[in-house]
């Protein structure tokens, strides 16, 4: 039995989920582009796919940021962030979770932000404007990219997500889970880290593996 819980433990530690982008296997990355490179050592992400995670409406899904207008930079980044994790990360395995979507067979849930990097999101965004809460479903695809919905009004993200936790966990349906660990604590995933010191979403696998 104690094999048994090792095996199932060491297939959550260094784990790429199945969905649309992902490498079956994780492994160095020389060439990632941009935010995501902090991933390069070991990676769930081709260059590139770190590539498009950058760009406006990126072939990875058509999304469009701008669907209120323009997003500003300060809150971009945090999105490009959260896309390189969700496509480079290979600690994310405690959470992967079944998914019923054509596009990818398994998706993340409730994964365990630190509290900073939730409200440093909520903090650059909160004047960023948007007409949707779940902006995972219920969307207008008829133009090939997301639109807002017939009826719904653009507003500020203070007024969608009141709150750090209702953008992290809200914004894509239960993906996260806003925590009141903080950086280092090794009980929370980081979004942001300095790959000099190594990734430290490793440790925190670990624990909750």
């Amino acid at each position: 039995a104690a094999a048994a819980t090792m095996v199932t433990r060491d297939s959550l530690l260094n784990v790429c989920m199945d969905a649309k982008h992902h490498k079956t296997e994780p492994g160095p990355e020389g060439q990632l582009y941009g935010q995501c490179v902090l991933w390069k050592d070991n990676a769930c992400c081709t260059a590139n796919t770190s590539l498009e995670a950058h760009q406006d409406q990126s072939y990875l899904y058509s999304f469009n940021w701008d669907h209120c207008g323009a997003m500003p930079e300060k809150c971009k980044r945090h999105f490009i962030q959260d896309t390189c994790l969700y496509e480079c990360s290979p600690n994310l395995g405690p959470w992967i979770d079944q998914a019923d979507t054509s596009w990818r067979k398994e998706r993340i849930r409730d994964v365990p932000l630190c509290q900073e990097d939730c409200e440093q999101w909520w903090e650059d965004c909160q004047d960023a404007v948007t007409c949707k809460v779940n902006w995972h479903k219920g969307w207008n695809w008829t133009t090939g990219t997301n639109q807002c919905p017939k009826g719904a009004m653009c507003q500020k993200f203070k007024f969608v997500f009141p709150t750090a936790a209702a953008l992290c966990e809200q914004i894509w349906s239960g993906s996260y889970r806003y925590t009141s660990h903080h950086r280092g604590s090794g009980r929370c995933i980081q979004m942001w880290f300095d790959p000099v010191q190594g990734n430290p979403n490793v440790f925190v696998t670990q624990y909750y593996a």
